[in-house]
């Protein structure tokens, strides 16, 4: 699998990066463990999670993914994994953290403590990627990336990056550790797929002329492009299936994901992938990691079956002509997800 670099970090990291959101509620520790163990087979080096996983968010699981990714680490070769975590945004806001009471931000006292209490869930004493995830657009730059690099000075992180972030935050975190003479954010971890371009409208540029990587999340457009969800399926065990049900900020989650134009959308973008004789979760990863601001897809499972699709993207380059098939789909169907 090729290999590209976080940003202007000395890191190198696979183009397909494997996600574990759902590591302890959707998935068991037992296969959690497997589907990380095929990702290495497959040359997946790269390896995303959160203080506040897995999803949903509930107190009685907060960290729990990080204890599965910590005891899955034992007796692994450290050195051969790029391991990503983050700390939660301030909880009055869009989603309230599990971790913390609920009382987080992107504090010195926050940001010390959660990288703390990764690290001993992890069971190592640093973390590569080490993330902001979601902007605390109260609190003032300085002060977060003041702290953030005395972390890495520390050696407790190796570089940083940023999620959910707006082109007006990442500016402005750029400025703050230009002028401080601090480490600088080396990737943005925001929502990308054919299902949700808008990072293409100004954020892409920012990541071009600033030197800072998109790792995106949801490539599969949380699911939706695989075509799961169409005409109105619900299927069982599947995420947005439980969220429509649970109703409040859940379901309104849910509801961009799917609804009826990112179905309409999701049909067409099928019927390329009929015509390449590929899954859809193929096309779908593909077209993810074929973007030059793109350093690593992150992608997601539940169960090893579903892996055989999404690795089969690692040696899938999609031609001139499909891109420009998907981008007319894209300006016919604006904005599926709003």
């Amino acid at each position: 699998m090729k290999k590209r670099r976080l940003g202007r970090s000395p890191i190198y990291v696979s183009e397909i990066c494997m996600g574990t959101m759902t590591f302890g509620s959707g998935a068991d520790e037992a296969m959690s463990h497997r589907i990380m163990d095929e990702s290495v087979e497959a040359g997946i080096n790269f390896f995303d999670t959160a203080e506040n996983y897995p999803v949903p968010p509930k107190r009685e699981w907060a960290g729990e993914t990080e204890n599965i990714v910590g005891r899955w680490m034992k007796g692994k070769d450290r050195d051969s994994l790029i391991i990503a975590t983050k700390v939660s945004g301030p909880s009055h806001g869009w989603i309230e953290s599990a971790q913390r009471a609920g009382m987080t931000a992107m504090d010195r006292h926050n940001i010390v403590k959660a990288l703390d209490d990764s690290l001993k869930r992890l069971q190592t004493d640093y973390i590569d990627l080490y993330q902001t995830h979601w902007p605390d657009h109260g609190t003032a730059y300085d002060e977060t990336m003041e702290v953030l690099d005395e972390e890495i000075r520390k050696g407790k992180i190796r570089t940083i990056g940023c999620s959910n972030e707006t082109s007006w935050g990442l500016m402005k975190s750029l400025e703050a550790s230009e002028r401080l003479g601090v480490t600088r954010y080396c990737t943005i971890q925001n929502n990308f797929s054919m299902n949700n371009r808008r990072f293409e409208d100004e954020l892409a540029q920012v990541c071009r002329q600033e030197g800072v990587s998109l790792i995106p999340y949801s490539p599969l457009g949380g699911g939706a492009l695989s075509g799961k969800y169409n005409d109105g399926a619900m299927p069982e065990g599947a995420r947005f299936s439980a969220y429509l049900k649970m109703g409040g900020r859940q379901a309104k989650m849910a509801e961009r994901f799917v609804n009826p134009k990112s179905e309409e959308s999701t049909k067409r973008f099928m019927a390329i992938a009929e015509e390449l004789g590929v899954a859809p979760v193929t096309l779908a990863t593909a077209w993810s990691k074929q973007h030059d601001f793109v350093a690593s897809t992150i992608v997601g499972a539940t169960h090893t079956d579903q892996l055989p699709e999404i690795f089969a993207a690692a040696d899938l380059e999609l031609s001139p002509e499909i891109m420009k098939r998907i981008y007319k789909i894209s300006r016919e169907i604006m904005y599926p997800m709003g």
